[in-house]
């Protein structure tokens, strides 16, 4: 087992706070005794720029976490450098849909969902022009994944999308038995990767999905914001 120590930083049990920590930044979530913590490292002693962390019992009094803290390194995140090249390129395909949804007057997100380096089902939100409150991105995605391969089990594929999915997507990800999701923004306020829920992740399910995010974040994140921008 990794193990990281962190100094310290601040948190209120059940609710999301920023990090504030010597070396750190980013955001953490408490599950009542389960620590979740995602760490963006500055100039740590570890070379992956992202780690996500899990630890137990690890609330002092008055909602201070009490430093040194040991905490597990999840191996389902993988940080931005273990990346395979590929995924840029999926990523990619996934943001022009993203902007074909924009144009549609959709909220900009776009996924695809690859087996053996190929595409096999593509998607971007629907929900408005199909009166259809299923149709997500990941959704419609899935459903062609599904059609393509006859099956609606999903093996040894993975899921690009361009927005953390939400409680929805993530639940029919599991379902779908899908291997590997990889997003680029995150979702501050719905996401259910690691954001706000960890339904990809979570250890009463039956299946656990592999996870890593930031691949062309910015890109993904600057159209959602030009997209709501432009509609207040």
């Amino acid at each position: 087992m990794t193990v990281l120590t962190v100094l310290s930083y601040y948190v209120r049990p059940a609710r999301r706070r920023r990090l504030s920590a010597a070396h750190a930044r980013g955001s953490v979530a408490v599950d009542e005794t389960v620590l979740i913590l995602r760490i963006r490292f500055g100039h740590a002693a570890s070379s992956d720029p992202e780690v996500e962390c899990r630890g137990r019992n690890s609330v002092g009094g008055r909602g201070f976490i009490r430093p040194p803290i040991s905490l597990e390194l999840v191996p389902s995140r993988m940080s931005a450098i273990e990346l395979p090249p590929s995924d840029q390129v999926f990523m990619a395909r996934a943001l022009e849909l993203a902007r074909h949804a924009e144009r549609e007057g959709e909220v900009p997100v776009g996924a695809v969902v690859v087996k053996d380096g190929v595409i096999v089902g593509e998607g971007w939100n629907r929900p408005i022009g199909t009166h259809d409150p299923t149709a997500h991105a990941e959704i419609v995605a899935l459903r062609a994944a599904a059609r393509a391969l006859g099956t609606y089990r999903l093996l040894d594929t993975t899921l690009y999308v361009t927005l953390e999915p939400c409680a929805m997507c993530a639940g029919a990800m599991v379902h779908a038995r899908v291997k590997r999701l990889v997003f680029a923004a995150t979702d501050p306020r719905a996401g259910a990767a690691g954001s706000i829920f960890n339904i990809v992740h979570h250890e009463a399910l039956n299946h656990r999905l592999s996870v890593a995010s930031g691949i062309l974040a910015e890109e993904c994140s600057a159209l959602l914001r030009g997209f709501f921008l432009a509609r207040r």
